[in-house]
């Protein structure tokens, strides 16, 4: 697969990127590259291989799913520019 100047003008216009046309045969060459690169790794043979997700296998600390309130209810309405008996006191938003 390659990319052509067109390629390039109509990404450039979709991803609203306003390139210089004098740049436009660079990132040809440099698009070009990249995919080239990614053709490469396609041809590695992966067969048998099983997939990973770290390539350390150790347990991730877990924490009990508890909900709870934080037991800081003052301090986070501390912040808060109103509040009344608790909530916070918004705009009304909704007629």
């Amino acid at each position: 697969m390659s990319v052509t100047a067109d390629d390039v003008r109509r990404i450039a216009r979709l991803a609203r990127i306003a390139e210089p046309t004098d740049r436009i045969d660079t990132l040809v060459g440099e698009l070009n590259g990249i995919l080239s690169w990614i053709e490469q790794l396609n041809e590695v043979d992966v067969d048998g291989v099983e997939p990973m997700t770290t390539p350390v296998k150790f347990p991730l600390p877990q924490r009990a799913d508890e909900v709870t309130d934080g037991n800081c209810r003052d301090k986070v309405l501390a912040n808060a520019p109103k509040s009344d008996e608790g909530f916070f006191v918004v705009p009304k938003s909704v007629e």
